[in-house]
C-alpha cells in the first residue's frame, strides 16, 4: 500500500510539473504523507526532475527538513 502511495504522489508530481505553485503544494503534501525512506527517494527523484526543469528548484526548500 505504501509503495502505491508514493509511485501516485510521483504521478501527481509530474502531471502538475507545469506550475511551481502546484507542484510545491504537492511536495508538501507527499512530505506529511510519505514515510521517512519514501521521502529520501523522493527527494533523489526531485532533484534529478529539477535538474531537467530548473524553475521547480524553489520546492527544494521543502525537502530540507
Amino acid at each position: 500500500m505504501a509503495r502505491a502511495m508514493f509511485d501516485y504522489t510521483k504521478a501527481v508530481l509530474k502531471k502538475v510539473s507545469f506550475d511551481v505553485n502546484l507542484f510545491t503544494k504537492e511536495v508538501i503534501k507527499a512530505v506529511n504523507r510519505l514515510l521517512p525512506h519514501e521521502i529520501e527517494e523522493l527527494k533523489i527523484w526531485i532533484h534529478s526532475l529539477t535538474a531537467e526543469r530548473p524553475e521547480l528548484q524553489p520546492c527544494l526548500i521543502h525537502l530540507k527538513s
